[in-house]
């Protein structure tokens, strides 16, 4: 771990009796939340009613961005208030409330207080969200102490994003997130609960199982789940105290943390994959509300051990080095990472890892000590059914990884590969090479000619998946030249996994004889090793190429096989594949035996497993010993 950075603001001395793996208990996090806060308030317009930091504006424009750093800095002010049980030596309601004031005063006008309408500005329905989560945590102490006048203000900025949002995702949780404090303060009731049926039937079109949903009607799978799908939900039904709502979507919430909390790296990282990774440690909020809410699978302090890991994790790596300010990146700045919706204040979504300050100081998962994350008690190779992946972690490096067979993500310009979604593998240690890319890392593709007639490599297309089982999973895909589908032609895949060793098995259907593939893997830096090591169908040995920057180094390597198919198609193209942090890892190995359809593996020192890959789908089963 590279050496922390200095923090911009004071904090206790570290726990290491009762957090032996961070160091940080409670007061860490209360320490940590002050100085967010502290650091944005020279940034608060003269009537407080935006607060706009320093940078590049988001596509929503200024006044949108003011308003984010205001809704989202008041969720954590709120947040930090109501876990301290209404006790606010900072005035931290009684800045937000004058900035509720000047904000809604004239909505829609363009001067330096006035909140853009959701009508002219999408993002307002996002905000109205944190404002309205936040205005009920803090009733008592805020909402019920306000003046008529701006309590009407408020309810009718409010109630202009109870209706259908204007993206069809998550975002249908904002409504449902502002019908919640609309209804129990009285106001627009009936209203405001159509908007909570709606927002919670929309979700329910997109549940797959084994607590996970897709954000939105696409196989997208990502991030959102926590700190959106799961959140937002739980929230409502457990401030609610609506237990028939709280025992549905708890359930779920607990089949999610169970493969969930398995995707947080020894070192505190949540896995890079998916949009909007700017949020950072927004990644613990669905660990915290399992514990708050009573349905979480985790041992007492294993909630607390992942979520101040994982705060720690960026603090340390500087991602509030600019004065407090979070920064639009991963560790630091990272432009590639930044979407056209983020703002300069969007990092501020990660106040959502506050949400363990809603436990009592004496709640167990506050004074139990710390338990180990799952990364770190043993190798393990788990199959999560709902999105498609199989993860992968290594207790001696505390490396998670994963394999994609099931999201897919957004459609991108013709020309860019989705670097957050459509890749083969994901992990807590490396980055995906940056959209359109020359050599996408871990990714499989067919050299082919695209619309105009320049020979490129496929990109994955929409990933069908085929299942998956104890240390495998599978998925299709058409691949793609510009928008188009290489017509037909279908590439089949196939991970397997054992400790930190990988064989990728890909099959290729209806291509042309002589059209060459390339395999990529992973593009690492030189704290970890990434190999890959041909198997059957390939050339020569890997070639270890230049992979440009990824959120973790400025310059990566990556190795790289080719081959080509055959006369008649159809072939396979099988390697062995792994990535460590260890520094003297064993050799690559496994013994992988190629007959027509069938791949039969030994594994060393374990399983036997057959393979058998065909156009209408793929089974894996374990053989037993001396078999094949």
């Amino acid at each position: 771990m590279p050496a922390a950075r200095p923090y911009p603001w004071p904090l206790p001395p570290e726990d290491h009796a009762s957090s032996p793996y961070t160091g940080w208990t409670r007061a860490h996090w209360e320490a940590v939340a002050d100085g967010l806060l502290a650091a944005v308030r020279p940034y608060a317009s003269p009537g407080r009613g935006l607060i706009l930091l320093p940078g590049k504006h988001s596509s929503s424009g200024e006044r949108s961005d003011g308003l984010e750093g205001y809704a989202r800095t008041f969720l954590l002010a709120a947040l930090r208030v109501a876990g301290a049980g209404g006790d606010d030596p900072h005035g931290l309601l009684e800045h937000y409330a004058d900035g509720l004031a000047a904000g809604t005063r004239t909505p829609g006008r363009d001067d330096a207080e006035s909140w853009p309408r959701q009508a002219e500005c999408g993002q307002a329905w996002v905000e109205a969200a944190s404002v309205a989560l936040g205005l009920r945590l803090t009733k008592r102490w805020l909402w019920d102490r306000l003046g008529d006048g701006v309590r009407e203000r408020t309810a009718d900025w409010l109630s202009a994003a109870l209706g259908e949002p204007p993206v069809n995702n998550n975002w249908w949780l904002f409504p449902l997130t502002v019908g919640g404090f609309l209804t129990e303060a009285g106001v627009r009731a009936e209203a405001a609960r159509a908007a909570i049926r709606r927002g919670l039937g929309r979700i329910e079109q997109w549940y797959a199982g084994d607590g996970w949903y897709t954000d939105g009607p696409e196989r997208s799978f990502d991030h959102y789940n926590g700190w959106a799908l799961h959140l937002y939900p739980m929230l409502h039904a457990h401030l609610s105290g609506d237990q028939a709502l709280l025992s549905r979507h708890g359930d779920r919430l607990r089949s999610f943390l169970d493969g969930y909390a398995r995707l947080f790296g020894a070192d505190g990282a949540p896995l890079h994959q998916g949009r909007s990774l700017t949020y950072r440690f927004a990644a613990a909020a669905a660990l915290w509300a399992g514990a708050l809410t009573g349905h979480s699978p985790l041992s007492t302090g294993t909630t607390r051990r992942i979520a101040s890991g994982s705060l720690r994790y960026f603090l340390d790596r500087g991602a509030a080095a600019d004065g407090g300010l979070l920064s639009r990146g991963w560790h630091g700045p990272y432009e590639p990472i930044v979407q056209r919706y983020s703002g300069t204040a969007s990092p501020y979504w990660a106040s959502k890892a506050f949400v363990g300050l809603l436990l009592p100081p004496d709640h167990p998962e506050w004074t139990a000590p710390e338990r180990p994350a799952p990364a770190e008690t043993t190798d393990a190779v788990t199959a999560l059914p709902g999105p498609g992946w199989l993860v992968q972690s290594t207790a001696a490096d505390g490396l998670v990884r994963v394999h994609n067979h099931g999201s897919h993500g957004q459609v991108l310009p013709p020309d860019h590969d989705d670097p957050l979604y459509a890749r083969l593998a994901y992990s807590t240690r490396t980055g995906p090479t940056d959209p359109g890319a020359a050599r996408p890392d871990n990714h499989f593709g067919l050299l082919a000619e695209d619309a105009g007639g320049a020979e490129r490599w496929t990109r994955r297309g929409p990933i069908t998946p085929l299942g998956s089982g104890p240390g495998w999973a599978a998925s299709a895909h058409r691949p793609l030249t510009g928008d188009k589908e290489l017509p037909g032609v279908t590439v089949t895949a196939v991970t397997l996994a054992r400790g930190a060793t990988e064989v990728r098995i890909h099959r290729v259907s209806g291509a042309a004889p002589g059209t060459a593939v390339r395999q990529s893997g992973w593009a690492a830096d030189a704290d970890v090793i990434s190999e890959l090591r041909p198997v059957h169908g390939f050339g020569a040995a890997a070639a270890h190429v230049a992979a440009g920057s990824t959120a973790y180094a400025g310059q990566t390597r990556m190795p790289v096989l080719t081959g080509s198919v055959e006369d008649g198609g159809g072939p396979l193209f099988i390697c062995l594949a792994r990535l460590t942090g260890e520094p003297d890892p064993e050799p690559l190995a496994a013994d992988v035996r190629v007959t027509g359809d069938e791949v039969r593996i030994a594994w060393p020192g374990g399983p036997r497993q057959r393979v058998v890959i065909r156009e209408d789908g793929v089974s894996v089963t374990e053989e037993p010993p001396g078999s094949g």
